[in-house]
């Protein structure tokens, strides 16, 4: 990894735990320069503006929790139908975690997408990616309508995400299982 790219991961490593953590628009740059180790100067020289690197962080973000979610439900379940309910196993997993604060896109969303259109469309590709892989999931279990299915699927997991981050529990995550298991047809306890 060259200078370059690994003062770019220390910068992005720091945002993201700041901004995640403590919301964008609390985080100054001066904090993510003291947070990531390097002088004004390379941050900025790495980012020209905050809006860039809003922008690498959520980016950085998508790939990687949707990297963490198909590896969990790759490793968990066999099946098609165990495959779906397996999302809600990782989201309940994720949700216990100490540091969950919520769905970092609707959160980012919330606080800058009436200002920035580029938050707005790296949320709604966020939304969509999960759509299709949620799709994707649903088409071996020869359900006649797929995205509508997914569609289903993609509002129990924001519902359970926004619970979740305001109950501080897991529980959200179970009882949106229980509801996906009936809609693919295994029942509330599969």
């Amino acid at each position: 990894m060259s200078d370059h790219d690994a003062i770019r991961t220390r910068i992005l490593d720091a945002a993201e735990q700041l901004f995640y953590a403590r919301g964008i628009q609390a985080v100054g740059m001066d904090q993510l320069r003291t947070a990531a180790g390097v002088s004004l100067k390379r941050l900025y020289g790495t980012f020209p503006a905050k809006h860039d690197l809003v922008e690498a962080y959520l980016r950085r973000r998508d790939e990687r929790w949707r990297a963490a979610l198909a590896a969990f439900v790759d490793a968990h379940a066999a099946t098609p139908a165990a495959r779906v309910l397996a999302v809600f196993d990782w989201l309940a997993t994720w949700f216990a975690a100490p540091d969950f604060r919520g769905c970092a896109f609707l959160n980012a969303h919330g606080e800058l997408a009436p200002t920035s259109d580029a938050v707005a469309r790296i949320t709604r590709d966020h939304k969509q990616a999960l759509h299709a892989y949620l799709t994707d999931l649903v088409r071996p279990l020869s359900h006649p309508t797929p995205a509508t299915l997914a569609d289903q699927l993609a509002l129990l997991i924001d519902g359970a995400l926004t619970t979740a981050a305001l109950t501080h529990t897991p529980t959200p995550a179970h009882t949106a299982r229980g509801v996906a298991g009936v809609l693919v047809g295994v029942g509330a306890n599969a």
